[in-house]
């Protein structure tokens, strides 16, 4: 069976803040992946979540697939746009805003 994937592009929250709920959901089967978003208190647990749900409802659709027997294979997360932005500061200075992004990548294989 091939494996199902999902990607989800410009999430605007950093990809490090991202690495650390997605190491939570790796390797894990499905339904306890979607239990532990469920109760994080991240603000990128809800984004996964719907990520993890799609790669499923994608699963289905290729048919043939148990979707109680899924796991998550490989979950990556790679930086996306910046945005750079300034803010006015005193004396008439201004420093940079950093505004990051992230591209996630998830991937589903029957065990």
């Amino acid at each position: 069976m091939a494996a199902s994937t999902a990607k989800l592009s410009n999430l605007s929250v950093g990809p490090q803040k991202v690495r650390l709920v997605a190491d939570l959901i790796r390797g894990k089967d499905v339904a306890e992946a979607l239990s532990i978003l469920q109760f994080s208190t991240k603000r990128c647990a809800r984004p996964l979540a719907k990520l993890v749900q799609s790669a499923v409802a994608n699963a289905d659709n290729k048919g043939g697939v148990n979707v109680d027997k899924l796991f998550i294979q490989t979950i990556t997360v790679d930086g996306g746009k910046v945005n750079k932005r300034w803010r006015p500061r005193a004396m008439g200075r201004a420093t940079p805003l950093i505004k990051r992004t992230s591209h996630i990548s998830v991937t589903l294989e029957q065990r």
